[in-house]
């Protein structure tokens, strides 16, 4: 026997949601709620009964709680027991799929960010790219859980997304589906610097970037000038793993507060004593790409000046989801509050915009010929000074190892050819000698 849910156990089971509503919703009039619901029960029978093919009073309650959430906003939406499952695995950190965030945007599918070293990052996806089709079919008029859902798959198999992009002819990505395996937080040493790279906001979060950071001062010791936290095309995760790595770099105040349509629902997060950096110097990173949680530390650290924020502006999503589990049917995730900075700011639809714009940009030598200088000159005055002549006598082997020819690549040695050659960051270059300057500048004050 099929299951089967009648207009009369819909519109019941409406109405005791409406028994357990805020008291301002009771404000409303009692008489229209009912004359909607038995609107919603005459509109859902005829199509049970009438539809041109059979469809499963399942389906339609659930379409029809889907279409009522994502009506309010891009991120409300119903979570089946399948997708509820599926969410809940991705924030500890492990999940299958192509490794993607992702919002609707004019009924497509947009890209927030691609997460690094999964196949969507591999196979070029940048943040912004608009999906248009999935393995040849329209996304208009389709759900984001509908097109979510196509996008996943048996690990192996391939999917082509077609893709428009600012300035670009439509694009055909072919991406192969994989088991993705985050890890929330990467480091390594660069000269003097710590380099953090978080690429979402999960459980581990707060865990790895503690370690790192007692990694990367024992890796590079007491010389150790600052820290560049890379949030660029992070695309957000956890609150309180957000709230726990703001804590990390803060001794006091704020970090962020969340407000809902009832001031007394108001919270407020606020720093606890000790900062992982111990006052040096911290540089974050920030482009389109970063949003919502990333966009709560890089809020919290810009308004205590912590931190100088250094890319371009964020995303721009400043609100808060709440899951709420529906029993054995799933859940719902329910936009309930907004997040301010400590300063104040609502960055919905904003983003943070960064101390220093920076954009992403290839840097290319300017050829020019040899310039005369003073030592030139004919009877130009000699420099008596013993330091000089050193100078002097360095620069002179230095154009005499200049006419020997440089290795060709062929002659480079089996572990030069083996590592891999890391693309130019410009970005990361800036904030480097950023923190350079200010270490340097620091020291002298000092003295």
């Amino acid at each position: 026997m099929r299951n089967f849910v009648s207009t009369m156990t819909v519109v019941i089971s409406v109405i005791a949601l409406i028994n357990v509503a805020p008291a301002s919703a009771a404000k409303t009039d009692k008489s229209e709620i009912y004359r909607l619901l038995e609107l919603f029960g005459d509109v859902f029978e005829r199509v049970r009964s009438d539809y041109v093919e059979e469809t499963s009073e399942e389906e339609l309650v659930e379409a029809a709680i889907q279409g009522m959430l994502q009506s309010l906003d891009p991120h409300s939406s119903y979570l089946t027991k399948k997708t509820f499952k599926d969410m809940r695995v991705q924030t500890k950190g492990e999940f299958g799929g192509l490794g993607i965030e992702v919002t609707m945007e004019g009924g497509y599918v947009k890209v927030v960010s691609p997460i690094d070293d999964t196949p969507a990052f591999r196979a070029g996806v940048e943040p912004g790219d608009l999906i248009t089709h999935l393995d040849g079919k329209a996304v208009q008029g389709l759900t984001l859980s509908e097109a979510v859902e196509k996008m996943r798959g048996k690990v192996g198999t391939d999917i082509i997304l077609t893709v428009r992009r600012k300035d670009v002819q439509p694009l055909k990505i072919t991406i192969t589906r994989d088991k993705i395996r985050i890890q929330s937080v990467r480091s390594r040493v660069e000269g003097d610097i710590g380099y953090l790279r978080i690429t979402n906001f999960s459980e581990q979060t707060k865990t790895g970037v503690t370690k790192s950071i007692a990694k990367l001062r024992k890796e590079i010791g007491e010389d150790i000038r600052g820290f560049v936290i890379d949030l660029r095309n992070n695309p957000g995760g956890l609150l309180d793993q957000a709230v726990s790595v703001s804590d990390a770099f803060l001794d006091r105040g704020e970090i962020v507060s969340t407000r809902g349509r009832e001031i007394d629902n108001a919270q407020r997060f606020h720093a606890r004593p000790g900062d992982l950096a111990t006052g040096l110097p911290v540089i974050v990173l920030i482009n389109g790409g970063s949003a919502s949680a990333s966009e709560i530390v890089a809020g919290a650290l810009q308004d205590h000046k912590r931190a100088i924020i250094l890319g371009t502006r964020s995303f721009g999503k400043g609100s808060v989801q709440t899951i709420i589990p529906l029993g054995a049917s799933g859940a719902m995730k329910l936009t309930t509050q907004r997040y301010y900075t400590p300063s104040g700011r609502s960055i919905q639809a904003k983003g943070i915009d960064p101390d220093i714009v920076v954009e992403q940009s290839r840097v290319e030598p300017l050829r020019r010929g040899p310039r005369r200088k003073e030592s030139d000159l004919r009877r130009s005055l000699r420099n008596n000074d013993k330091e000089s002549k050193k100078s002097k006598e360095k620069e002179d082997d230095k154009k005499t190892e200049e006419v020997v020819p440089k290795k060709s690549i062929e002659e480079k040695s089996d572990d030069e050819k083996a590592k891999p050659e890391r693309p130019f960051d410009y970005q990361l270059v800036r904030a480097l000698d950023l923190i350079r300057g200010i270490s340097l500048y620091s020291s002298q004050a000092a003295n």
